[in-house]
């Protein structure tokens, strides 16, 4: 019984230093690296998310953009970094589980492992997307024709290896046409230079798109979703543009170094959430193409589990190699 109980008295001291902690927490700011430079939809929600996290937890929270490796460099800074919760990482889906199902042991960093989960921030579907006066067609299924009429014609990606890169292999391998990669640090440049005429075409997820549509610099031919994005309702999606079966859903999670204290995690979860189901919050994230999904830790852990699952099958059947 006097084991019992002094197990039971060491367990509520640890639970209510724990406890302390994290209701103190954060005592100094907060940096969130974002794995991709300035201009991308990992970017934008950052910066809309880290001012109410600041508001609410009373230390600024800041942006670190670390941009290339298709993502890795950033997480895997993360990765690295103290467990204490004052290193945060935004990442893409695809960044963290198909890389790692594409490089398996060679990545620097397991991504199932090395990160606590904390929630999922948005989902947007993968788009394709043109250069109207390079490229002047208005569907997949012109676009197609354009490709097979001048094979090895050149696409631009957010990086190689990244959801972006995989979604217009994937475009590659259902319409039977041969196409050039060329990876950028991000979908930013890579936008850019499908504007500037340097590289035809796209592959980049809708929320960074969405802002330059209206200009007419950029055309984009269809969402890679089931069903139209009701951020952009007036974009067809893949089966109705000429390409039935083509789907992609990008998305961007917050994590924390894999051994961060649990209560930090619930707390930083919670005021996250509450963030991202505010209204004015959430019009401005619907505004960037992107939709917000805030999970709880459980939900958004068995998500890139089973996200993880899908790209090595998907790696797999493709037959491609994107080392």
């Amino acid at each position: 019984m006097r084991t019992l109980l002094r197990l039971l008295a060491a367990f509520a001291l640890a639970f209510g230093a724990g406890h302390a902690a994290a209701q103190a927490y954060p005592v100094k700011p907060v940096r969130i690296v974002i794995t991709f430079p300035p201009g991308g939809s990992s970017d934008l929600i950052g910066r809309l998310v880290a001012p109410q996290l600041a508001d609410k937890f009373g230390q600024p929270f800041v942006i670190d953009n670390r941009g290339g490796g298709g993502g890795m460099i950033g997480a895997e800074h993360v990765a690295r970094a103290a467990p204490d919760g004052y290193t945060l990482l935004i990442a893409a889906g695809g960044g963290l589980t198909l890389g790692y199902a594409i490089h398996g042991p060679k990545m620097p960093y397991d991504p199932l492992k090395d990160f606590a989960p904390i929630t999922l921030l948005v989902t947007s579907p993968m788009i394709v997307s043109v250069n109207p006066s390079q490229t002047p067609v208005n569907s997949i299924k012109e676009l197609l024709a354009v490709i097979r009429a001048k094979p090895g014609i050149p696409f631009g990606s957010g990086g190689q290896g990244t959801g972006m890169h995989l979604a217009g292999e994937y475009f590659r391998q259902l319409a039977g046409v041969d196409m050039l990669h060329v990876p950028y640090k991000g979908n930013g440049p890579a936008l850019n230079d499908v504007m500037s005429g340097q590289v035809p075409m796209a592959f980049t997820d809708l929320g960074s798109a969405v802002r330059f549509i209206k200009s007419g610099r950029l055309r984009v031919l269809a969402v890679a979703s089931a069903t139209r994005s009701a951020t952009a309702p007036e974009i067809p999606t893949a089966a109705e543009s000429g390409l039935p079966g083509w789907e992609s859903l990008g998305s961007f999670g917050l994590l924390a170094p894999a051994g961060t204290p649990a209560a930090v995690l619930q707390r930083l979860n919670a005021e996250t959430g509450t963030a991202l189901r505010k209204p004015d919050i959430r019009e401005k994230i619907l505004a960037t193409g992107n939709e917000p999904a805030p999970m709880t830790l459980e939900e958004y852990g068995k998500f890139l589990r089973n996200d993880y699952a899908r790209w090595v099958k998907v790696v797999k059947e493709s037959g491609q190699k994107f080392e």
